[in-house]
């Protein structure tokens, strides 16, 4: 398959049918990594690394950043990763913005999209001779063998102001510091995790809420007709939408009002 037609996988392609699961198992497997999440592939190196699994020596690892937590830094691999596809002509539009944000159900599409597409090339047979931990690792140290990025030296000078300021503590002192650190760093984790989730509740939710709003309307609007406004099912149904009170259910009183209604019912229909 040309990697042009690549960014042809329709939104009911099987690809966007594979569970986060299995991209996981397959992620892991074919990188020797140990995510956890898809949400974790978010920095953007995995995706460049599988490119560069099923296209060896086309993308430039030693520019390929695993280490990325800021955006900066995220979008710097991106941008790694859209110069490829440009190479390739591959026109599949990459939502930096989204993905980079941490998102679990963008970065599951994307890589949904990236498995098919790797599939897609050699007839899914993977290149034997290819090492990923190696290369993961040949690329690190070509990366700091060529300096540290902009972001990397404003790490550096934060690490002598901290070691400066930190000579006169004990050795104890020291290690508490760095626990402390280190536990701060988790919580801040699992909190970044807990928000992801609570977007994609709050995404869902909003989704559904306008689905069901949109069908009430319809009704109402129906409601408002001329011809049907007058009728004892019409004045139950909006009993029911204009109810103020949220507590009790208005159904009892709709279906009086129905019920009660001279000539609701004809006599053919008693007699059936």
């Amino acid at each position: 398959m040309a990697a042009g037609a690549a960014a042809s996988f329709g939104l009911m392609d099987k690809a966007y049918f594979v569970g986060r699961g299995e991209i996981l198992s397959w992620v892991n497997a074919t990188l020797q990594l140990s995510l956890n999440k898809v949400e974790e592939a978010a920095s953007g190196a995995v995706q460049c690394q599988l490119l560069d699994m099923v296209h060896p020596g086309l993308v430039p690892m030693h520019k390929v950043n695993f280490d990325a937590k800021t955006e900066y830094d995220m979008i710097q691999n991106y941008k790694i990763l859209q110069d490829v596809f440009n190479k390739l002509r591959i026109g599949k539009n990459i939502e930096v913005n989204k993905l980079v944000k941490g998102r679990p159900l963008d970065n599951l599409e994307f890589l949904q999209w990236l498995k098919r597409y790797c599939d897609s090339v050699n007839g899914g047979i993977m290149n034997e001779n290819y090492n990923p931990v190696e290369r993961r690792s040949r690329g690190c140290k070509e990366r700091s063998h060529k300096g540290p990025t902009k972001s990397s030296k404003s790490l550096q000078a934060n690490r002598l102001s901290s070691a400066n300021s930190a000579d006169g503590a004990s050795p104890i002192g020291k290690v508490c510091n760095a626990v402390n650190e280190e536990h701060y760093m988790e919580q801040i984790q699992q909190l970044s995790e807990k928000i992801a989730d609570l977007k994609v509740s709050v995404d869902n939710t909003e989704k559904e809420r306008d689905f069901y709003f949109s069908k009430l309307r319809d009704i109402e609007i129906l409601c408002q007709r001329p011809e049907l406004e007058h009728l004892p099912m019409t004045k139950g149904i909006r009993k029911i939408l204009y109810a103020a009170d949220a507590k009790d259910s208005s159904l009892p009183e709709a279906n009086e009002i129905i019920t009660r209604s001279p000539g609701m019912f004809s006599v053919s229909d008693e007699a059936e």
